[in-house]
């Protein structure tokens, strides 16, 4: 598990090293302090996993997690109490408070490998490989979405909203961008304001002029334009 640090105290990341050692799959691949030298090093060294604090220069961690097109995964590192810190403890992101402790960061690393089944470091993910999970805030709540687990995407102007059970979180990412970066063989552009997830289509209907009509699981109807009507039918040979 390669491991990227991020903290702006030198005296904590020293100490998360030295707790770190213990653990032989763990390898401390770099070091950052503020968020564009976290940013730039999590692009440039492709880590499985960030220790993450949440106050540091230029911004928090959080900003460093917007910013990623596909973050890895996450333990926040923090001096909140504990109840600062539930507004962010769902999901995928885990939280150790600060003093660490070493039997804390070893439950923390265990999750993460029984969650992300980590093996030893694949080889570098090529440019044409696909989006697969954003990081995402909405109002106190924020987590890492898995796409493929995402029924519809819309736009908002530049930005995109997810629809989810129970959530409909915004992406601060243009749905052009997400078409670009999406599994083309799950996600389909049924409009300008549409992208649907194919695995998530129920029925297909007639619409009006042309049109197809997809009824998504849970119920939800998308009208998809009359010239991606055609391309849907000629992709399926409808």
């Amino acid at each position: 598990m390669r491991v990227l640090i991020v903290d702006d105290e030198r005296l904590a990341r020293a100490e998360l090293r030295r707790l770190l050692a213990a653990f032989p799959d763990v390898e401390v691949v770099g070091e950052a302090t503020h968020v564009e030298d976290a940013c730039r090093q999590v692009e440039a060294l492709e880590p499985d996993l960030l220790l993450l604090d949440i106050q540091m220069p230029g911004g928090t961690g959080f900003d460093v997690l917007a910013r990623l097109d596909e973050p890895p995964d996450v333990i926040f590192t923090t001096a909140y109490d504990a109840h600062a810190v539930r507004a962010f403890s769902v999901n995928a992101l885990d939280y150790l408070l600060k003093p660490i402790e070493a039997e804390r960061l070893a439950e923390a690393l265990e999750r993460v490998r029984q969650r992300g089944g980590h093996v030893p470091h694949a080889p570098s993910r090529t440019q044409d490989a696909s989006l697969e999970r954003v990081f995402v805030r909405d109002g106190e709540r924020c987590w890492l979405v898995q796409l493929a687990q995402v029924p519809l995407i819309t736009s908002e102007g530049n930005y995109a909203r997810l629809h989810l059970e129970g959530h409909q979180p915004l992406l601060l990412r243009s749905l052009s961008y997400l078409e670009e970066k999406l599994d083309p063989t799950r996600f389909f552009r049924a409009s300008r304001q549409h992208l649907i997830n194919l695995d998530f289509v129920e029925t297909l209907e007639p619409g009006p002029g042309g049109t197809l009509v997809a009824r998504l699981r849970g119920g939800t109807e998308v009208e998809m334009s009359r010239r991606q009507s055609q391309r849907f039918r000629e992709r399926m040979s409808l």
